[in-house]
C-alpha cells in the first residue's frame, strides 16, 4: 500500500495539468471541490471522535440491531426525533438519553449498544470512522447517474454497513487480490528510464525521472471514464476487460481516497500494461492540452519541463506502451539489465499549481489506441504519403568521396550496428535529438498519416476529401489570423493547388498548400500550419520532409516561399534562406507577392532521403563512434613519460612525442613566425580589425566595407553578460572575447601569432561548447572562424 505522506516542496510538478481528483459520485473527470470534500470528511470525523461518549454511542446506535430480549428484528435504532432535511450541520444537538425509546422497536438506545459498553476508545474511533464513510457512500449512491459505478457504491455501502454490525474490519470480496498484473505500471516506468536513459549523464537523468514521477503521479489521481462513456467512444474495445479494471480502480484506489476505513492502493502499484494501455491516449491529449491552457500559471522554471520535454517524454513512453515487443514489460527485465534500477517513488498526492483545474470531459475525446485504430482506405481522389516509399532519381547514385577509412572497415562496423536497438537513442533533452523524431514513430504505428489531396473540377467530389479540405481551410483560418477566410478558402479550393494534409484520429491537424510549376521548376508555399494543441511534437518538421520527398518524386527541387515575421525562424529550420537559387525571371509573375513578408527559397538534394535524414545522421554518429573506439583500442600502448624537461629542455617539436602520429595527428602546415614585434603588432591589428569590421559592415561606407565580410562578428564583441546567458561562467571556465583581445593586443600581450590564434579560436570554441548547433551563436563562429583564417591565411601567418 502507497505511503501517504505529503510532497516535497522542491518536488516535480506539472502545473495546471495536473487534475484534482474527483470526488466518488462527481461523475466524470470533473474534480471542482474534491479535495475539499475530503478535507470535510476528516473534519467531520475528527469533530466526531472528539465528543463525548453518550453522543458517540448515540451515533453508532443508529447502525447498531437491537438486543432486547424477544430476538427484536430492529437493524438500529431511530431518535423519536429525526433531524432536519437536510440537516443544520452548523447546530450542535445535545446527546440523547440511553433511556431514549427507538422510533421503530420502542426499545432503548441503551439496548442498542450493550455490545458496546466494554469496547475501547480507540475501537469505538474506528467504527465511527467507517459509519461516517456509510453515509457518504449513502449520498453517492443516491446522487451517482452512472449504473456500473452506482452499483459499486451500494455494494461498498453494503460493505462497510455490515463491517458496523459485526465490529469488524471491511475486507473486499474478490477473486483476485492487488497487484492485478505484473510488472506494475510504476515498475514499467521505472524500466522504461532504466531502458532508455541510464547512459545519460546523471543531471539529464535526474530530469528525466522528474518526469516520470510527473507521469505516475498523474496516473495515481487520473479519473477513469465509465464503461458506458468508453463503449461510446470505443465501441470495438474490450468493454468487459475494462470493466473489471474500472471497479478494482474503484475499490481500491479511487472511493478509499475519501473512505479512509477501506484499504486504499496507488493506481501505478497495482495495476499494470493493460489499464495503462485504455488511458494513455486520452490522457496523454488532455494533460498537455491542459498545460497549453494554463502555461502562463506555470512557474517559469517548470515552463520548459512541461510544454518541451514533457511531451517527448510522453511520446516515447507511448511507443514503449502500445509496442508488442517492447522489453520493459518482461519481468525478467532487470534480471539483464545493467546499472540497476532507477528508483522512481510516487507520492501520494496530485501534482498541482492551480486550484481550479479545467474540467475534461473523456466521452467527447475522438482518440483512438493505435493499437486498435484501423488503418484508413485511400480514396482515390488523394495520394498518400508512404513512409518506405523509395526515391526514384538518377542523381541519387552519388560517387563515393575516396577518405583515409578502407571501405572494408566501414562495412565491418556497419554490420555490428545493423540492429536498430543497438543505436542508442538519442536524449530527450539534448541539443543533438531530431525534431521528428517522434513524429516519426507516431507515422510507423499509424498514428498519424499524410495525404496529398485537392480538390477537382472533372472528377466526382469525394466527401473525405471535401470534409479534409475543410478542415484545412478551418486550420488555416485559425492559425493564420491575419489571412482573410476568404483568400484562403479560394486557394484550399483551387484546383491548381494541392495540400499535403496531416490527418491524426481521422481529422486534420495541420498541412501544407503549394501550388507546382514544373515549367519553372519550382513550387510555391502558400500556407503551412498545424493546430496550436499538436503543435512542439515535429509534426511542422516531418510534414515539411514528406513534401520534400513529394518534390524530388516528381522531378521539381527548389521551393519559394513568402515568410511572416513569426515564419521565418520555422522555415529556416527547414532549410530555406533568404539566398534565392531560382533565377528572377522563373518566378517573377507567377507567384503571389505579399506585403511585409519575406521571399525564401529552398533548393531540394535528391539524394536525401528527407523523412529519415534525421536516422540516418544518428547511424553516421553511432559509425564515428565506433571507428573512434577501435582506433583508440589499437593505441593504448603506453608510452614512457618525457624526460627531457628534466634536463633543461623547454620546448621539443610535437612530432616527437612517442605514439603521436599513431593518434592520427598530422603536422599543421607552418607559417612564417614574424620576429620584428612592431610588424607583429601591425599584421595582427590588421587581422582584428577585419574580423571587428565585419560586425559593421552594413553601417559603414563601402570604403570600409571588406572583401569577405560576414556581419558575424557581433556575438563576440564583449564579454559575455551573466544576465544574457545564465551559467554561462559555470560552462565556459575561459571566456574570451574581441574587445579583451585588442585590450590584449595593445599592452603587446601577443609576442607570437599562436598566441593570438590561440584566443581567437578560445572565442570560437566556447560559443560551439555552450550554444546547441542551431541557434544563431553557433552558426556565426563557424563563418567568423572560417573568414578568420581566411585571413591569416592571407597574411602569410600559416601556409595555405
Amino acid at each position: 500500500m502507497a505511503d501517504s505522506a505529503g510532497i516535497q516542496q522542491g518536488s516535480p510538478a506539472i502545473g495546471a495539468a495536473g487534475l484534482v481528483p474527483a470526488a466518488p459520485g462527481a461523475g466524470g473527470t470533473e474534480g471542482s471541490g474534491a479535495a475539499g470534500g475530503s478535507a470535510r470528511i476528516a473534519a467531520k470525523k475528527a469533530q466526531l471522535r472528539s465528543s463525548p461518549r453518550p453522543k458517540k454511542l448515540e451515533k453508532l446506535g443508529v447502525y447498531s440491531s437491537c438486543k432486547a430480549e424477544g430476538a427484536c428484528k430492529c437493524n438500529g435504532w431511530k431518535s423519536q426525533n429525526p433531524p432536519p432535511t437536510p440537516p443544520q450541520t452548523d447546530q450542535q444537538s445535545s446527546a440523547v438519553s440511553l433511556q431514549e425509546p427507538c422510533r421503530s422497536c420502542s426499545h432503548t438506545l441503551g439496548d442498542h449498544v450493550t455490545h458496546l459498553e466494554n469496547v475501547s476508545e480507540e475501537e469505538m474511533n474506528r467504527l465511527l470512522g467507517i459509519v461516517l464513510d456509510v453515509e457518504y457512500l449513502y449520498t453517492c449512491v443516491h446522487k451517482e447517474e452512472d449504473a456500473d459505478t452506482k452499483q459499486v457504491y451500494f455494494s461498498l455501502f453494503k460493505l462497510l454497513r455490515k463491517s458496523i454490525l459485526q465490529m469488524g474490519k471491511p475486507m473486499l470480496e474478490a477473486q483476485e487480490s492487488p497487484p492485478f498484473e505484473k510488472p506494475s505500471i510504476e515498475q514499467g516506468v521505472n524500466n522504461f528510464v532504466q531502458y532508455k536513459f541510464s547512459h545519460l549523464p546523471s543531471k539529464e537523468r535526474q530530469t528525466i525521472m522528474e518526469l516520470a514521477k510527473m507521469f505516475l503521479n498523474q496516473i495515481n489521481y487520473w479519473q477513469l471514464e465509465t464503461p458506458s462513456q468508453r463503449r461510446q467512444r470505443v465501441p470495438n474495445d474490450d468493454v468487459a476487460g475494462y470493466k473489471a479494471n474500472y471497479t478494482r480502480w474503484l475499490c481500491y484506489c479511487n472511493v478509499p481516497q475519501f473512505c479512509d476505513s477501506l484499504p486504499r492502493y496507488e493506481t501505478t502499484q497495482i495495476f499494470g500494461r493493460t489499464l495503462l494501455r485504455s488511458v494513455f491516449t486520452v490522457m496523454r491529449k488532455q494533460l498537455l492540452e491542459q498545460a497549453r491552457q494554463e502555461k502562463d500559471k506555470l512557474p517559469p522554471e517548470k515552463r520548459t519541463l512541461i510544454l518541451t520535454h514533457f511531451p517527448k517524454f510522453l511520446s516515447m513512453l507511448e511507443e514503449e506502451v502500445y509496442s508488442h515487443s517492447s522489453p520493459i514489460w518482461s519481468q525478467d527485465f532487470l534480471a539483464g539489465a545493467a546499472g540497476g534500477q532507477i528508483p522512481i517513488h510516487t507520492v501520494a498526492r496530485p501534482l498541482y499549481y492551480s486550484t481550479s483545474p479545467v474540467s475534461v470531459d473523456p466521452s467527447a475525446g475522438d482518440s483512438v489506441s493505435p493499437a486498435r485504430k484501423t488503418a484508413s482506405v485511400l480514396e482515390p481522389t488523394g495520394e498518400k504519403r508512404k513512409p518506405s516509399e523509395p526515391l526514384h532519381h538518377e542523381e541519387n547514385k552519388r560517387p563515393r568521396v575516396v577518405g583515409d577509412i578502407p571501405m572494408d572497415l566501414i562495412n565491418e562496423v556497419m554490420a555490428t550496428i545493423t540492429d536498430p536497438a543497438a543505436i542508442p537513442e538519442t536524449s530527450l533533452l539534448s541539443a543533438h535529438s531530431a525534431r521528428d523524431e517522434a513524429a516519426r514513430l507516431e507515422e510507423r504505428r499509424g498514428v498519424i498519416e499524410f495525404h496529398v489531396i485537392g480538390n477537382s473540377l472533372n472528377q466526382k467530389p469525394n466527401k473525405r476529401i471535401l470534409m479534409w479540405l475543410v478542415g484545412l481551410q478551418n486550420v488555416f483560418s485559425h492559425q493564420l489570423p491575419r489571412m482573410p477566410k476568404e483568400y484562403i478558402t479560394r486557394l484550399v479550393f483551387d484546383p491548381k493547388h494541392k495540400t499535403l494534409s496531416l490527418i491524426k484520429d481521422g481529422r486534420v491537424i495541420g498541412g501544407i498548400c503549394f501550388r507546382m510549376f514544373p515549367s519553372q521548376g519550382f513550387t510555391e508555399i502558400v500556407f503551412c500550419a498545424v493546430t496550436s494543441n499538436e503543435q512542439v511534437k515535429g509534426y511542422g518538421t516531418h510534414l515539411m520532409n514528406h513534401l520534400k520527398e513529394y518534390h524530388i518524386k516528381h522531378e521539381i527541387l527548389n521551393f519559394l516561399t513568402y515568410a511572416d515575421e513569426y515564419a521565418i525562424g520555422y522555415f529556416k529550420k527547414q532549410g530555406f534562406s533568404k539566398d534565392i537559387k531560382v533565377p528572377k525571371a522563373k518566378y517573377v509573375g507567377y507567384i503571389k507577392d505579399y506585403e511585409g513578408a519575406t521571399l525564401m527559397g529552398c533548393e531540394l538534394n535528391p539524394s536525401i532521403p528527407y523523412t529519415e535524414f534525421s536516422v540516418i545522421i544518428k547511424k553516421q554518429k553511432e559509425i564515428i563512434k565506433k571507428l573512434i573506439e577501435r582506433k583508440q583500442a589499437q593505441i593504448r600502448k603506453v608510452y614512457p613519460g618525457l624526460s627531457c624537461f628534466k634536463d633543461g629542455v623547454r620546448q621539443i617539436p610535437i612530432e616527437s612525442i612517442p605514439g603521436i602520429r599513431e593518434t592520427g595527428w598530422k603536422p599543421v602546415g607552418k607559417g612564417k613566425e614574424l620576429k620584428d614585434p612592431d610588424q607583429l603588432y601591425s599584421t595582427l591589428k590588421v587581422i582584428l580589425q577585419h574580423v571587428k569590421v565585419s560586425n559593421r559592415n552594413t553601417h559603414t561606407s563601402a570604403l570600409l566595407r571588406l572583401s569577405q565580410s560576414h556581419q558575424n562578428a557581433w556575438p563576440f564583441m564583449e564579454p559575455v553578460k551573466k544576465t544574457d546567458a545564465p551559467g554561462y561562467y559555470q560552462v565556459i571556465r575561459f571566456p574570451m572575447d574581441l574587445k579583451t583581445m585588442s585590450e590584449r593586443l595593445k599592452s603587446r600581450y601577443y609576442t607570437t601569432r599562436k598566441l593570438f590564434m590561440a584566443d581567437m579560436q578560445r572565442i570560437f570554441t566556447n560559443c560551439r561548447e555552450y550554444n546547441p548547433p542551431e541557434s544563431e551563436y553557433y552558426k556565426c563562429a563557424n563563418l567568423l572562424e572560417k573568414f578568420f583564417y581566411t585571413k591569416i591565411k592571407e597574411a602569410g601567418l600559416i601556409e595555405k
